[in-house]
């Protein structure tokens, strides 16, 4: 496998972390599942999807795409993988639209935290 193809399967399960997290949290919640409580699990989405917007409002491009970019000017081969995820991860919208899209996204992200609270922290003597 190309190392652009491992850098993008990296960046495909960062997006796919963030964007399915949510979902698996409500779910969970429904169904009484404990590990949508977890402290760290939880905390570790709300960093990861607010990391997005703090790259999105600074103008910055995600790393893992520049990494991919520089990459695949060495590698001249498209592959499978690049066509297929591409095809999935990156569209031709603004990058206005999309700077809202993630805040509001990560405004959810942080209100599900009221909804289906994560555990308190245990009193440890």
């Amino acid at each position: 496998m190309p190392l652009a193809d491992l850098v993008l399967m990296i960046h495909f399960l960062y997006v796919l972390f963030v964007v399915g997290s949510l979902p698996v949290i409500w779910l969970g919640a429904w169904f009484k599942l404990a590990f949508v409580k977890n402290r760290w699990f939880r905390y570790l989405h709300l960093v990861a999807i607010l990391l997005v917007v703090a790259e999105s409002l600074m103008g910055l491009v995600c790393p893992l795409t520049v990494w991919e970019n520089s990459l695949r000017q060495v590698e001249m081969d498209a592959s499978f993988l690049q066509y297929w995820i591409h095809q999935i991860m990156f569209y031709n919208i603004s990058e206005t639209v999309l700077t809202v899209v993630y805040v509001l996204f990560a405004v959810l992200v942080a209100a599900t935290f009221k909804w289906v609270p994560p555990k308190p922290r245990s009193n440890l003597p």
